[in-house]
């Protein structure tokens, strides 16, 4: 019976000794693990932004609202709004709600504000709500430069990524690519439609020519020509590399580090391999 109290004795120490070691591997210094120098860390999105996904989760329906009425694909809505805007984060976005960058040329009798652009007080439009901002490019692109576009199918972002840059919608060559990774690296052509039935899409062209017709009868020639996009805020989309750090990433691009994490939603210097970067000069 002694022999038997102490090796259940013996049991209960190795077991307290067990629980003890346990608790020793487990209860780290609070920063154990943390990136102390900003080093990529493993990837966790597969290359998209959390600001990115943020940003479209909260503007998908209204894109996708804006394809069914006029036929521009909600990928490319959104595309451009992500470049233009900086994910939301642009002045233009947050204190205008103005998410396209479009100016205050035009018959624009709007609030407005000015920015620094292509002179150093440009006037930009300030809208009420994204929505209206979202509206207004729609009516922006209603143009007849832009009419062969609508022939296209509500869900050719690939046509329309390269036909906006043939009409003159942006100087920047890479523009078409620019969307189309925008596009493919989100999956936005996942909130594209294709057209019901030839029918609706000859409809729908027809809905959209009388617009610009009653536009080009409308409006004066002068006020046509004036209205026009801001440069585009991001110019640059850059995935995120082994060995990259905010710093070095900066230093690559000629911004600083909290012009980065303004324009991407990021809390710290953390990055994760093929994460999007917008960059901005």
């Amino acid at each position: 019976m002694k022999n038997k109290g102490l090796f259940s004795m013996f049991v209960a120490a190795l077991l307290v000794l067990g629980s003890c070691a346990s608790r020793r591997t487990t209860l780290q210094h609070p920063d154990y693990g943390k990136n102390k120098t900003g080093q990529v860390r493993t990837p966790t999105r597969g290359g998209t932004s959390t600001s990115g996904l943020s940003y479209i989760e909260q503007y998908k329906d209204i894109a996708i609202a804006e394809m069914n009425e006029y036929g521009i694909p909600a990928s490319i809505k959104l595309a451009q709004a992500l470049l233009e805007s900086g994910n939301g984060n642009s002045y233009l976005a947050r204190e205008a709600n103005n998410h396209f960058g479009i100016k205050c040329g035009g018959v624009w009798q709007g609030k407005s504000v000015t920015r620094p652009d292509d002179h150093v007080r440009d006037c930009f439009r300030v809208y009420n709500n994204p929505q209206q901002s979202f509206r207004d490019h729609s009516q922006f692109l209603l143009r007849k430069r832009y009419q062969k576009l609508f022939t296209l199918d509500k869900n050719d972002y690939k046509g329309w990524a390269k036909g906006l840059k043939e009409a003159g919608y942006a100087t920047n060559p890479r523009y078409p690519e620019l969307l189309i990774d925008l596009i493919e690296r989100y999956q936005l052509y996942r909130y594209d439609r294709p057209e019901i039935s030839y029918v609706n899409k000859e409809n729908r062209e027809e809905k959209v020519e009388d617009i610009i017709h009653e536009r080009e009868v409308k409006e004066p020639e002068t006020a046509r020509n004036t209205e026009v996009i801001k440069n585009a805020v991001a110019m640059v989309i850059y995935e995120v590399k082994v060995n990259d750090t905010l710093y070095s990433i900066s230093q690559r691009h000629g911004v600083s580090t909290d012009q980065i994490k303004q324009l991407n939603g990021l809390a710290s210097d953390d990055l994760s391999v093929g994460q999007l970067l917008v960059i901005s000069k």
